[in-house]
């Protein structure tokens, strides 16, 4: 994989064979703020994850374990926020990041730690899934700064809280704690933080000894359903049909004959 083109931004390999990607929102300082730069990077760096066949899973954390992202970095916003053009152009970019985060065809983890705070949910819900420690808070705060989430945005919201909740979030701009968190669906698990890291990467390391055309093409027709599909079509046909053509699925009722775990190979 290509070096990281920011030092804010840090991708780490683990599990075997170095399966599991994680990208790290590397401003502790500054409860990994994300700053433009980052969110100018991360479509490329997603690509590059994406096409890396090694890789089956990734994780997305903030460094250290006082924040996942408190959210974007405010300090930079007369500078890159301050009128109605430049605003345009970094929401763009905001929504390009979340974009290509959603759209990764491999599995996505979002490993919670403390602050998950505006931009910083943003990321987390264009997330496959969220794992919280009992510490973790959330909120979307646009009605604090005057400001309006983005429709594509406002949607995975809906999508993951249903739309009474994401109301109260947005309204409100209060946090919601990890226990309301997982009782309302934004936090996937919740555990102990010294527990948090284990969990998700023996979940992550789970995900890579599935097949791994059966996990993605999960991932994509769950996406379909999300888009408002309610019917099959041809490509949704094609898709499971396909399946049974792969070396996987000989591998998956090989091992299930013969009593032991598959040894699934595509990538």
């Amino acid at each position: 994989m290509p070096a990281d083109p920011s030092p804010d931004l840090v991708v780490e390999r683990s599990g075997p064979g170095g399966a599991v990607a994680t990208l790290v929102l590397n401003r502790p300082d500054s409860h990994n703020a994300i700053r433009l730069g980052m969110y100018e990077a991360l479509p490329g760096l997603v690509r590059e994850i994406d096409d890396d066949r090694s890789v089956k899973v990734l994780v997305v954390r903030g460094a250290g374990r006082r924040a996942f992202a408190s959210g974007a970095d405010i300090s930079e916003f007369r500078e890159v926020r301050g009128n109605a053009v430049t605003a345009r152009v970094y929401n763009e970019r905001v929504a390009a990041a979340e974009a290509a985060l959603e759209g990764l065809a491999k599995p996505t983890i979002a490993m919670v730690h403390g602050y998950c705070i505006g931009g910083g949910c943003g990321l987390a819900l264009a997330c496959d899934l969220r794992f919280a420690d009992e510490q973790a808070n959330f909120a979307i705060t646009p009605a604090k700064l005057g400001l309006v989430y983005s429709l594509d945005s406002t949607k995975r919201l809906v999508d993951v809280v249903g739309p009474a909740q994401a109301k109260w979030i947005l309204m409100s701009g209060q946090r919601v704690d990890a226990r309301r968190a997982q009782q309302i669906g934004l936090a996937d698990e919740v555990v102990p933080g010294d527990d948090l890291e284990k969990l998700t990467n023996e979940f992550a390391e789970l995900l890579c000894t599935r097949a791994q055309f059966s996990v993605r093409a999960s991932k994509q027709i769950v996406g379909r359903i999300m888009a408002g599909q309610t019917e099959e079509d041809e490509a949704s046909r094609e898709l499971r049909n396909s399946s049974f053509d792969t070396e996987d699925y000989a591998e998956g009722v090989r091992a299930f004959l013969e009593k032991r775990r598959p040894n699934f190979t595509w990538s």
